[in-house]
């Protein structure tokens, strides 16, 4: 348990830097409501399979955690698992560390804890990724063809551009314009990406949940205990100065 935990320090450690780095650009983060309902995270883990799985593991989540999202193993089996045999398998990479730092120049981090790393450097860690996700541009400068506002000379491609068109950066205004219009309209875009980031802040914390319910089960059982404590004192007390 102790290695285990050693290594999501040492993970969280990898994207201080990064965060650092984003708020030397002083690019304003968006803020975003984190979606928490089951129809939303079932969302957001289905965009995150099918266009951040190939490059980004969640090595802390294991398949069989997704029917806390409210889906059953076999919808998970069919719809979801891509990378393992097994339910109990980790949300592992589909590419190989080696190939992808081919690609990119670097291996891509494994995305468990990115949320609450994020939160870590600077308080905001759904923003941050909401508001980086949203901040691709085309740079033919770049070796991958894009860019980003928030992570400048990023080396991870635009994988969602399909979704949310090209957009082209005013170098002078800093700011973004949608060049190329994608499959869904910018509203339709933000929607989705709020489901990812949803779903990448509940595979930081799964228990999360379950332990909103379990303080408040035991702050309403204290109310109660307290109620009748409050009663037995009275109840022992009332004769007491007639004597």
């Amino acid at each position: 348990m102790k290695a285990q935990n050693m290594k999501q320090f040492l993970l969280a450690l990898l994207f201080v830097p990064l965060a650092a780095l984003a708020s030397e650009g002083g690019v304003r983060l968006d803020k975003v409501d984190v979606p928490s309902d089951p129809a939303a995270l079932q969302n957001g883990a289905r965009l995150f399979v099918n266009y951040c799985l190939s490059c980004h593991g969640l090595s802390f989540v294991r398949y069989n955690r997704l029917t806390e999202l409210g889906l059953t193993e076999q919808q998970i089996k069919d719809n979801l698992m891509f990378t393992a045999e097994k339910i109990g398998e980790p949300m592992r990479i589909a590419a190989r560390a080696a190939e992808q730092k081919q690609w990119f120049g670097v291996t891509p981090p494994d995305l468990s804890l990115v949320a609450r790393a994020r939160a870590s450097a600077d308080g905001s860690g759904a923003d941050w990724l909401y508001t980086y996700l949203r901040s691709f541009y085309g740079d033919e400068k770049r070796p991958t063809g894009w860019n980003n506002t928030l992570f400048a000379n990023v080396g991870m491609p635009h994988v969602l551009w399909d979704l949310q068109g090209r957009q082209e950066l005013d170098h002078e205004t800093q700011k973004l314009s949608l060049a190329q219009p994608g499959r869904l309209s910018p509203a339709e875009f933000d929607r989705q990406i709020a489901d990812l980031v949803g779903f990448l802040v509940w595979a930081g914390e799964p228990a999360a949940g379950f332990r909103k319910q379990l303080g408040i089960g035991v702050l309403a059982f204290l109310i109660v205990l307290f109620g009748v404590s409050y009663a037995l004192k009275k109840e022992y007390w009332k004769d007491v100065g007639k004597h």
